[in-house]
């Protein structure tokens, strides 16, 4: 938000509301018409879909590098995906009627928005990509990096369980992944919590799994306010 022109910024202002948001707080339902837009201050928040209750999995992460209620800047009013608080945040709220009418009254507004659409449809192309072909161990470095991009101080809140669902994988094989970088010295695991000790050990590790996305998001908007 810190990004848009003075007159956008004018445009949405009238309308911003600071709230501040718990764990699992809902800010889109999948198939269900979005009723308000987040720009996250702080915290994160995950796109997650679904094929059934057990059937899971992370698709998409937001922190202060983003917002929820993408789907509206396309002129659609629904997302396919569930999205909910992965990390307690602060947002800038704006209902979805007033964000709809200063879409339609400023193209640079609509402009600079898809410009962050796109790199979301980059980051979610690049999860699949990985998650089809990188071992968990890969996978866990890239999403603690990513996370690490949108929180200050590189420390997560966060739960094996909760893990499981953000990778899709199970509990065990998370546990497992957990012990073998805190073994490598690269985190350190406490109780709901883990700590990133190596930033650099982790990209090594991700094999080339993470940074692609990162440096579009740069290119197309700047450098993240966290790094």
């Amino acid at each position: 938000m810190r990004r848009l022109s003075a007159p956008d910024l004018a445009l949405l202002q009238p309308h911003l509301e600071t709230r501040h948001l718990g764990l699992k707080t809902n800010l889109e339902q999948a198939s269900v018409p979005i009723d308000t837009v987040c720009f996250f201050e702080s915290g994160l928040g995950s796109m997650v879909a679904k094929i059934r209750a057990e059937v899971e999995a992370e698709v998409g992460l937001i922190g202060s590098d983003g917002m929820s209620g993408s789907a509206l800047v396309m002129g659609e009013d629904r997302s396919p995906h569930d999205c909910f608080v992965q990390l307690k945040a602060e947002v800038v709220a704006i209902d979805a009627e007033p964000f709809r009418k200063a879409l339609e009254s400023s193209p640079t507004l609509r402009l600079f928005l898809l410009r962050y659409v796109h790199y979301l449809h980059i980051q979610t192309s690049y999860t699949a990509l990985i998650n089809a072909r990188s071992n968990l161990e890969q996978r866990m470095s890239r999403w603690l990096l990513m996370c690490d991009d949108r929180v200050i101080g590189g420390r997560l809140a966060t739960t094996h369980e909760f893990l499981s669902i953000m990778l899709g994988t199970r509990r065990p094989g998370v546990t497992v992944a957990l012990q073998q970088l805190e073994g490598r010295g690269l985190i350190r695991g406490n109780r709901g919590e883990v700590v990133i000790r190596d930033r650099a050990g982790l990209a090594a590790l991700a094999d080339g799994s993470y940074g692609q996305p990162e440096a579009e998001y740069i290119r197309l908007i700047g450098t993240p306010r966290s790094l």
